[in-house]
């Protein structure tokens, strides 16, 4: 039996501060990289607070499935790749490999299942067939569209007035004046073959997948057509995800995920972090030059839903913090998970209980180094252990 029940974290679906369910198996899917280029700190942010909501599971007893997928065909791999002259296989793998590097160093986990796209036209093409069976998906000059006009339900999490939901699509790879749509906002399903892009065999000629399908097709074949979580940065909340959810509960007639979950976006000098804006600062580069402890303590040190700015001095000022924890338990014997909890305590103004009553990182963080500091064996011990197995710190390893 687990420990405790998961944590209440906010529902970006229900909108609202809910129990994530305790289902046997805790299916989540995290939308991965598309690797075209290295990871920045918008990414490390992300995944790192994934890794530590999954290493919490864990902790309390839950068994967690983590699927990270990776998009290893879209339009920016072709893009970057023939801006620099590389295949687009070889690009994408070289990027995957730095992306692991990074993440190792990082110390996040791996996933269980690092699905590629490119292992799952089968999966999208029977999809998509569905969805044209259905009325719902029509084929125009060699590619197929999902008409959102024949889905009134389209936007549950982002429940906005059409010009408004057309126009953060467009700013989010949606292409409005794609001739072969009826409406705008149609997404595609299936893009047709263009002379030297790479192509797949379907049913509607040669070509390649849409991105959204990609996600729908990898999280139902590795975790069912209905699992518990879905999560990934908020510029994916729509149309992406709005998408994923469209098309799959419509090819499937189930409810697709219970319980959706988005991070912020990390600013520099007040601008989205972003490649397409080119004002990224590289994960990489920052643990070339500070301990991953102290990257690890500075992104989750906050609350995870809120968009931020990157400050190089407000990360410096955790090279401290890491280190004197590291040097307060360096010769502590880490608690048993139980003792953790009794320890730990799972009041409100406990560290669990800011864990459990919305994921606030920001108090949980303080609160472990409290009880580092608080020169209590028992404390310490409780530390050590949430600090390894739930913070994911290396302690100076």
């Amino acid at each position: 039996m687990p420990l405790l029940p998961p944590p209440r974290v906010y529902n970006s679906l229900s909108r609202r501060i809910e129990r994530i369910p305790a289902d046997p198996l805790i299916g989540l899917y995290v939308c991965g990289i598309t690797p075209y280029d290295a990871m920045h700190l918008g990414h490390a942010f992300t995944y790192t607070f994934f890794d530590v909501l999954v290493r919490y599971l864990r902790f309390l007893g839950h068994e967690v499935k983590y699927v990270q997928n990776i998009t290893d065909i879209d339009d920016d791999i072709l893009r970057k790749a023939g801006e620099v002259g590389r295949d687009w296989r070889e690009l994408g793998d070289s990027e995957v490999a730095k992306f692991r590097d990074v993440s190792r160093r990082l110390n996040n986990l791996p996933p269980d299942v690092n699905p590629r796209a490119t292992e799952h036209i089968e999966d999208m093409c029977r999809i998509n067939a569905r969805l044209q069976e259905l009325g719902l998906a029509y084929e125009s000059g060699g590619s197929l569209y999902f008409e959102v006009g024949r889905a009134p339900e389209f936007g549950r999490l982002f429940p906005a007035p059409y010009e408004e939901k057309l126009r953060v699509a467009n700013q989010n790879g949606n292409r409005p004046d794609d001739p072969r749509k009826r409406d705008p906002l149609d997404f595609v399903l299936w893009q047709g073959w263009q002379e030297g892009e790479p192509w797949w065999e379907s049913p509607w000629g040669r070509g390649r997948p849409g991105w959204h399908i990609e996600c729908s097709a990898m999280g139902m074949a590795h975790l069912g057509e209905s699992f518990t979580l879905h999560g990934g940065g908020r510029d994916l909340l729509f149309p992406h995800h709005d998408c994923e959810i469209l098309q799959s509960e419509s090819y499937s007639g189930k409810p697709f995920v219970k319980h959706w979950i988005h991070t912020g976006m990390v600013r520099l000098d007040g601008e989205k972090m972003s490649k397409s804006l080119g004002n990224m600062v590289f994960a990489g580069d920052l643990l070339d030059r500070f301990p991953a402890d102290a990257v690890r303590l500075y992104l989750l040190a906050r609350d995870y839903r809120s968009d931020w700015d990157y400050d190089e001095a407000s990360l410096g000022r955790w090279v401290g913090a890491a280190e004197a924890l590291a040097a307060e338990l360096a010769d502590v014997e880490a608690a048993t998970p139980q003792g953790t909890i009794e320890a730990a305590g799972h009041g409100d103004s406990s560290l669990l209980g800011a864990l459990d009553s919305g994921f606030d990182l920001e108090a949980a963080v303080t609160r472990l180094l409290e009880l580092a500091a608080s020169g209590s064996a028992r404390n310490a011990g409780a530390a050590k252990r949430l600090a390894t197995d739930v913070f994911g710190l290396t302690l100076g390893r």
